[in-house]
């Protein structure tokens, strides 16, 4: 017997609907994400510390504590946790339309962690990591296997109805469950961004096939999205929505976001690790060529 996305739908209770906005212009309606804010700070603040204040400390002389590229990239990463993360993007996924709580999750898991990563330097991540409790527990999380389940896991958990309920109905267990996502999705990209030596990389061929792999993950989660007949989501089935979607169709472009959206995210970095890998092989290729020319 077949499992429909109906049957899934959780009910509709009374009180599933206390704390929903009772129009749009109350969902779009401003108000502070002191949360947001906090976690923002705290990184940011952390990030220009360490490199200003313990960089000059720790390092030896003469070398650089940071790039100018890594600092972008943690930039970056930050800008888009907030865009995601605060108003009006944040509100509208709340109080209005699945569409951009999936949106949230994209950013949130594929988007921001390989950012922040990349603008992470190796002596700061030890710091972090180097802890002997720490270093180790991590190294074994982030091995492609585990990191690979614990987040496609975690990922299509999340999305199961009663969960997406529990989320949008107690701030506190979004912010919860939402942290936990993405600190499995900073261990499941370790694997291919890693900055510590410790935590090793994967080799090229192996990073791509990785990403092939996690690009397949949201196919069933996103396959109930898209083609369900019915909402799966009683908070969603009621909310107010712009631009004259209802339940249904915001439902079936949040699972083609899912699927599509996340896939070539994915497919693009696959992209630049093969020409980067390519490049690396005729360099390879040219010195050696260059070596067989010079006389012993």
């Amino acid at each position: 017997m077949g499992v429909s996305p109906a049957s899934l739908a959780a009910p509709v209770p009374t009180q599933a609907l206390t704390g929903q906005a009772s129009s749009l212009d109350e969902a779009l309606t401003w108000h502070p994400h002191v949360d947001v804010w906090l976690v923002l700070f705290v990184l940011g603040f952390g990030y220009w510390f360490a490199v200003t204040r313990l960089a000059p400390r720790n390092l030896p002389n003469g070398d650089t504590a940071v790039t100018g590229g890594q600092v972008a990239s943690f930039v970056a990463g930050l800008v888009m946790l907030w865009v995601v993360s605060d108003w009006p993007i944040h509100d509208l996924a709340e109080d209005s339309l699945f569409l951009f709580h999936m949106l949230e999750h994209v950013v949130l898991v594929l988007v921001v962690p390989p950012l922040l990563l990349q603008g992470t330097p190796k002596w700061l991540a030890r710091m972090v990591l180097g802890g002997r409790r720490v270093l180790p527990v991590v190294r074994q999380l982030a091995r492609p296997v585990p990191a690979f389940f614990i987040f496609n896991v975690l990922m299509v958990g999340i999305h199961w109805p009663y969960v997406v309920d529990l989320m949008v109905r107690n701030p506190l267990a979004h912010f919860g469950i939402h942290a936990a996502l993405f600190i499995a999705a900073i261990n499941m990209w370790l694997p291919v961004f890693s900055p510590l030596p410790e935590i090793p990389r994967m080799s090229p061929p192996l990073r791509m096939l990785y990403l092939f792999l996690l690009s397949l993950g949201p196919t069933v989660p996103a396959s109930f999205l898209t083609f369900g007949r019915e909402p799966i989501y009683a908070w969603y089935r009621t909310t107010p929505k712009p631009w004259g979607l209802d339940a249904i169709t915001d439902q079936t472009l949040a699972g083609l976001l899912m699927k599509l959206g996340g896939g070539l995210i994915l497919w693009a970095i696959i992209v630049v690790l093969w020409f980067r890998w390519y490049a690396d092989e005729q360099r390879w290729d040219e010195l050696e060529a260059e070596l067989r020319r010079t006389p012993s």
